[in-house]
């Protein structure tokens, strides 16, 4: 079998190769059990037996985890056949992004190893156990201890746990003989920096075991492979890609997905009437199936929905409320494992979960999954639906229940691209200094290390694989205390100590504590507390929320309109504005954005269905929608009338992929531009400010924004005129991150992000000794620290905010992308307008900006009211050309 570098092994092994590979007794338990390996095993299995590195990527039920550990078991008996003796010292490290699913797995390992062990005395041979233990911040000491004089052959980790366990002096001989290394949920680690710290783990691993380590990655559904296969299998000091063959079994579970439409009139129902909808379906559901898992995508929102199930099955009486419960993840830890051992025995008839329920923990048997609204992705929408049908061979079904006719149209697109497989690209973090420098803290625990001999290892991570010298530089000498002259008197303590003329570096005496109470990537998030300019109490908001607002943006907080002036800290100051519009909504931080891949589907699905009702009866795209998206007769006609309003409304303009739209709106005070740009939250972030600053240093005015997933909208004091389309236009591509820069630089985003990183970096202590800061305290020292460091050029924690903000938070690659594909003529701007009423696909983003999910009720009156204005004036014969496209 020939090795290339990174490719999808496109073999099979047939049922008999497949477990004649295996040890008699092995095979023997397996088949017992089993009877016949999944088509996923059977690839898996003889891959793991030959030492390969391997990327395995199936759905949930398909039994790679298993397929994985068993060639593992099996070679660890091989050797003991053959030499007599276990290995020495720890063979697998098993790493994993949650705890739960640490004791899940080692329960799950147990009892094969009992099975094959069992299995062997009767055929007359004798085998010693296969030692399992967790270690995890959950571990206490005396379990730590026991593990340094009986190390276990399989250690199972977190991220965090294994960064520790390097640097635990006596515990880190033992991690010197692993052999092989597993990554579970690499799907979920690649993408954030949790993962980006595992990688420089993960090649601290190779090079204390002196050789190259086996590197076995599990992954749900992901896209695009080569690069999680890159991401763990990383580089070679010649800086080429090693080895990695990619097991492809994505699509071997059958999908059933439907889209429901709770009601038929989705654009005139009240806010009542498509609640009472909604939770009718969910009734309907859960009591023809044995256990639902419902997700919703907030928190809060999972709360409501269990206390309105409760509710309802407590009036009807058929379902016992004690099998209805809320799973999320700010219960304790106790709650949740209690609730998931039930799910497991099938003592639940319904769960509610946000996004805890979407890793692999094993949950036991799912009928059937719903989706509360659009998943915003068709990652998460697979991910979340293959919890249903936990078996290979069963069928994974789900429904999605919208909520208006925007959510309908999009989870009508994401769920024909979840069938057709089609998956959003995942973006893996490059280069966050902030977590390169925990680890070079790190590493100068362990000895006193060359630069380049550093620098090279570090550069083998596909993370840090193009890092610059400069950047890996200047992280040294920060860390050194030799940037700037601001450490002595903000009470920053060099970490190392570096001698840049001997090429080295190493600890200081302090450091490990520092680094053992301080380490992770996860930051503390907290309340802020909000008072008014006369110091009155007025109640909490998330961090998250806070992060986003700027000087005089408006929000709702206990039902009342306040504007925000500054923050200090966590607290946060305003004035009340009472009867005027929020900008933010309360729960903005909160939701998921829409990806820019799906974004971009949504746009083209407007387009082609536009384009169809221009050539086709109604009638014939109502039939195509029902026979090729599945859709209820009800929702394809909603779609096709709201498309049908846009265009009649706007003489052809429909905002699509190749289509933004600047729509001007007008209200008695002040300007709306509306921009349609169909490219998800997080680029049209970028967009929006972009924009914003841009008119703004044109009319020399302050605007509000309000930012959706399919536009964005600037709000304008009086009634200016200006080159809109033109402006949008003018956007300079090459001068954008610098542009960003500035726009955010006195922003609270900036200041609380810079926290994350500055505490990251060593740079602020959460702890030390004794003493834990609050985070009222960090964000206070951080927002000083932040004035002290800003002149100093190329400063790598304050480097690595504004990376972790433009590419991370936003995404402004993917503006920068929409902004050059309309410099060159594939996407056009058009201009409509000065209208005294939105278009149809307008509504919901004036909505947005008018009110808060606390206010359901007058933002559905709302969007019912801006209908009913459009079908008036659709209805009249003397409508204006209002269209002019550039």
């Amino acid at each position: 079998m020939g090795k290339t570098t990174i490719s999808v092994f496109n073999g099979d092994f047939t049922v008999a190769e497949a477990m004649d590979r295996l040890r008699p007794y092995v095979k023997e338990w397996f088949t017992r059990k089993y009877r016949e390996p999944t088509p996923v095993q059977r690839k898996t299995i003889p891959l793991v037996k030959e030492g390969f590195n391997i990327l395995v990527s199936s759905p949930t039920g398909t039994g790679k985890t298993l397929a994985v550990f068993l060639g593992i078991i099996d070679n660890i008996y091989k050797q003991y056949e053959e030499t007599g003796k276990m290995p020495d010292g720890i063979y697998v490290v098993y790493v994993s992004p949650l705890r739960a699913l640490n004791n899940d797995m080692r329960k799950n390992l147990l009892e094969p190893i009992e099975g094959i062990v069992n299995e062997a005395r009767r055929m007359g041979l004798e085998l010693p156990p296969i030692k399992i233990a967790v270690r995890t911040s959950d571990t206490t000491q005396s379990e730590k201890q026991r593990m340094n004089r009986d190390p276990p052959h399989i250690l199972i980790t977190t991220p965090e746990s294994l960064a520790i366990s390097l640097n635990a002096p006596k515990f880190r001989e033992k991690l010197a003989n692993t052999r092989i290394l597993v990554v579970d949920e690499i799907h979920e680690l690649a993408s954030s920096k949790r993962g980006s710290h595992l990688a420089v783990s993960i090649e601290r691993l190779e090079n204390l075991a002196g050789r190259p380590l086996q590197r076995i990655g599990l992954s749900a559904t992901i896209s695009p492979l080569e690069e999680v296969a890159l991401f763990l299998a990383g580089y070679n000091d010649k800086g080429e890609p090693r080895d990695c063959f990619i097991v492809d079994a994505r699509f071997d579970k059958k999908m059933d997905i439907r889209v429901i439409s709770p009601i038929r009139d989705l654009a005139r129902a009240s806010a009542e009437e498509i609640n009472e909808s909604i939770y009718g379906e969910l009734k309907k559901i859960i009591s023809r199936h044995r256990t639902t898992l419902v997700f919703t995508n907030t928190r809060s929102a999972t709360e409501r929905v269990v206390f309105k199930l409760r509710k309802i099955f407590e009036k009807e009486g058929v379902i016992d409320i004690d099998d209805i419960e809320a799973h999320h993840s700010s219960l304790s830890r106790d709650t949740r494992v209690e609730i998931e051992n039930k799910l497991k025995n099938g003592e639940l008839r319904a769960i509610v979960s946000s996004t805890s329920l979407e890793l692999g923990i094993d949950i036991g048997y799912i009928d059937i999954v719903v989706l509360l609204s659009s998943p915003k992705s068709v990652t998460r929408l697979l991910q979340r639906i293959g919890r249903a049908g936990h078996h290979i061979r069963e069928v994974s079904k789900g429904r999605i229940i919208v909520v208006d006719r925007d959510d309908l149209l999009e989870c009508t697109v994401l769920s024909k691209l979840a069938l057709e497989r089609k998956i959003d690209r995942i973006r893996i973090p490059r280069n966050p200094l902030d977590v390169l420098a925990q680890h070079i803290v790190g590493m100068a625990l362990e000895r006193k290390w060359r630069i380049d001999e550093a620098y090279r290892l570090v550069k083998r991570t596909y993370t840090f694989h193009d890092l610059s010298y400069d950047d890996f530089l200047s992280t040294l000498r920060y860390l050194a205390g030799q940037l700037g002259d601001f450490y002595e008197y903000q009470r920053v303590y060099s970490k190392i100590w570096l001698d840049e003329e001997e090429g080295v570096f190493g600890r200081k005496k302090s450091t490990r504590m520092i680094y053992y109470q301080n380490i992770g990537v996860i930051p503390d998030e907290s309340k802020a507390h909000v008072f008014t300019v006369d110091n009155k109490y007025v109640g909490d908001l998330e961090e998250g929320f806070v992060e986003y607002l700027s000087q005089g943006d408006l929000f709702v907080l206990g039902g009342r309109v306040y504007e925000y002036l500054y923050s200090k800290g966590l607290k946060v100051v305003v004035k009340p504005a009472d009867g005027q519009r929020p900008t933010v909504p309360s729960w903005f931080s909160e939701m998921l954005p829409l990806s820019y891949d799906s974004a971009r589907e949504v746009g083209r699905f407007r387009r082609v269905i536009a384009e169809m009702l221009d050539e086709k009866d109604r009638e014939e795209v109502v039939e195509y929608l029902v026979k090729e998206y599945k859709l209820q007769k009800h929702a394809a006609e909603t779609i096709c009338d709201y498309i049908m309003d846009q265009k009649l409304y706007t003489k052809g303009l429909v905002p699509s992929d190749k289509l933004i739209l600047i729509e001007i709106y007008d209200e008695p005070t002040r300007r709306n531009i509306i921009v349609h740009s169909i490219f998800g939250r997080k680029a049209n972030d970028a967009l929006a400010r972009l924009y914003a600053y841009t008119v703004g240093q044109r009319l020399g005015v302050n605007i509000r924004l309000t930012v959706t997933d399919n536009g964005f909208m600037l709000t304008i004091p009086g009634h200016p005129q200006g080159e809109w389309v033109e402006w949008f236009k003018s956007i300079p591509l090459d001068q954008a991150w610098d542009m960003l820069e500035r726009i955010i630089r006195k922003t609270d985003l900036l200041k609380r992000r810079f926290r994350h990183t500055a505490v990251r970096s060593f740079m602020l202590l959460r702890k030390y000794r004794d003493t834990e800061k609050s985070v009222n305290r960090l964000q206070v020292n951080a927002e000083e620290l932040l004035k002290a460091v800003e002149e100093i050029q190329g400063f790598p924690v304050l480097k690595e905010t504004y990376r972790e903000i433009l590419m991370d938070y936003m995404h402004i690659d993917e503006a920068i992308e929409v902004l050059s594909k309309v410099r060159n003529g594939e996407i056009g701007v058009a201009l409509l307008g000065p209208l005294d009423v939105p278009s149809p696909f307008a509504h919901s983003i004036v909505v947005h900006g008018y009110s808060d999910v606390v206010l359901m009720e007058d933002m559905r009156r709302m969007l019912i009211r801006l209908h009913e204005l459009v079908k008036e004036r659709l209805s009249s014969s003397n409508m204006d050309t209002w269209n002019t496209v550039n």
